[in-house]
């Protein structure tokens, strides 16, 4: 009976230290064996993520993923995601990380864990300067472009459930291109990129004032914690280090204040 029991006991540990070792495998390891991070970002505009001249995929969001897959000590494979997909394709295997200007939310973070924000932008709406709209009120009855599946989205069909709204999957090229068409009356983003769409247009300006200020998250999927702290490590460096304020002057000017960010370690 003493020797069963000892061979159970065997058996246990057995069974705990292979669990162990597959748990500390985890995701890192996994992209290590891999050879390559599969990075979703959203190329749907400027200065987020958009493409060059040459294709190539540029923008904040491309260098922030650009330097942590440096620190995973790996190569970078770029996905092109939508704002509707972000979060299936984390969820689904199909992309290791999202470094695509996701708000993080209490709801989304049901589905994927986020890291602490390395990054802050709030909604902001953007009208054609003759259109004789000076207030949130005045859209009633206009096409505004909204992300699909957007936080944008979310908060026009409740503020102004009068609106027309016009989806789009990529702001850029497709919503820059309704605005500057005048197809459309306004548009709602993130005030990263409408600020920035605002400098390049003289005929679009941007109305006073943001609807939310939203952490933006780097997001992976759940069911590694250890995966989640060492990204949280990794946005804590970048913000002390002085390669957030650098990034964002990058994209935004030198004159740009970038919101303040807190790091975790």
């Amino acid at each position: 009976m003493k020797r069963f029991i000892a061979k159970l006991a065997g058996v246990a540990v057995a069974i705990g230290l292979t669990a162990a070792g597959e748990a500390q495998a985890g995701k890192i390891d996994e992209i290590r064996d891999r050879g390559t991070v599969r990075i979703g970002v959203s190329l749907g505009g400027e200065p987020i993520g958009f493409r060059d001249a040459q294709n190539n995929p540029v923008g904040y969001d491309v260098d922030v993923a650009t330097l942590l897959a440096e620190k995973l000590g790996v190569p970078v494979e770029f996905v092109d995601v939508s704002g509707d997909a972000r979060i299936s394709m984390l969820m689904s295997g199909q992309i290791d990380i999202a470094v695509a200007n996701t708000s993080a939310t209490l709801e989304r973070a049901k589905s994927v864990d986020f890291s602490i924000p390395y990054n802050r932008a709030g909604l902001r709406i953007i009208v054609q300067k003759d259109a004789g709209i000076s207030k949130i009120e005045d859209l009633a009855g206009k096409k505004i472009v909204v992300g699909r599946g957007s936080t944008g989205e979310t908060f026009m069909q409740k503020a102004v459930p009068g609106a027309e709204l016009v989806y789009t999957d990529n702001f850029s090229p497709e919503g820059v291109l309704l605005l500057q068409q005048k197809r459309v009356d306004a548009a709602i983003e993130d005030s990263s990129l409408l600020d920035y769409l605002a400098t390049k247009n003289d005929n679009l300006v941007t109305l006073p004032g943001l609807y939310s200020n939203d952490p933006i998250g780097i997001a992976v999927a759940k069911g590694d914690d250890g995966f989640a702290r060492w990204i949280d490590m990794f946005v804590s460096e970048y913000i002390q280090s002085g390669a957030y304020e650098a990034n964002y002057k990058k994209w935004w000017g030198e004159k740009a204040n970038p919101p303040a960010l807190t790091p975790l370690w």
